[in-house]
């Protein structure tokens, strides 16, 4: 009987949401999209990755009013399966 080959079962590294947003919300402001005009919706694992998040500048993420900002755009943690970067106004 032949060996089986070995095959890497470890779950794949989920993409850093801080590099992600970081070029989606730079492309926004390049079409001349104020960041109060975004709202990032963002999981709650992308939300605690954010956080967690060491490569970013302790100025990219804030807290405000009981909110977090990421590059000056207001995020909303959960209540969705994806996060994404939407226009709230145009």
């Amino acid at each position: 009987m032949a060996p089986r080959p070995k095959i890497d079962v470890r779950p794949t590294e989920p993409p850093n949401p801080g590099l992600m947003f970081k070029t989606k919300i730079g492309q926004a402001k390049l079409e001349g999209i104020d960041p109060s005009a975004l709202l990032l919706r963002l999981t709650r694992g992308d939300t605690s990755r954010l956080k967690r998040d060491k490569s970013l500048a302790l100025s990219d993420i804030r807290f405000a009013d009981g909110k977090m900002y990421y590059l000056d755009v207001m995020t909303s943690e959960g209540e969705v399966a994806i996060s994404e970067l939407i226009i709230l106004q145009s």
